[in-house]
């Protein structure tokens, strides 16, 4: 079976959602320890960060929506805009290392534009990294 990197570098098209630099977070212990960390609330969303300290160079981020977003439609659009702001920032911007969670704001995430979605994303890491 072919890895979908290669599958979109012979079809010319980007790579697959999740960078290959990029871990997801799926435990709840993960997601509460982001809780007590450091958070930047920006116009299109909420981001957390905290550093894991435990010599991983590894970038891993969540993502999350609550039900005040709206219905399931809206906030699986919403994650995946956050998904693809996150794909296309955090391999950038992101610190080897850090664990960071995305959460959507109701009525905000799903329709701002992309391009300020992307700003939001790149000042709060900004604002996150400055206070280390």
């Amino acid at each position: 079976m072919t890895p979908p990197e290669a599958l979109a570098k012979q079809a010319g098209k980007s790579p697959p959602a999740v960078s290959s630099c990029l871990e997801h977070l799926r435990k709840r212990a993960d997601f509460l320890a982001l809780n007590r960390a450091r958070r930047q609330a920006m116009p299109g969303m909420l981001v957390q960060g905290r550093s894991r300290d435990d010599g991983s160079a590894t970038i891993r981020v969540g993502f999350t929506c609550s039900k005040k977003v709206g219905n399931a439609v809206a906030r699986n659009r919403a994650k995946r805009r956050l998904r693809e702001v996150a794909r296309l920032v955090l391999s950038e911007h992101g610190r080897p290392g850090w664990d960071y969670a995305l959460i959507g704001r109701p009525g905000v995430t799903a329709e701002r534009d992309f391009a300020a979605l992307t700003d939001d994303l790149l000042r709060a890491l900004e604002r996150l990294h400055k206070k280390t």
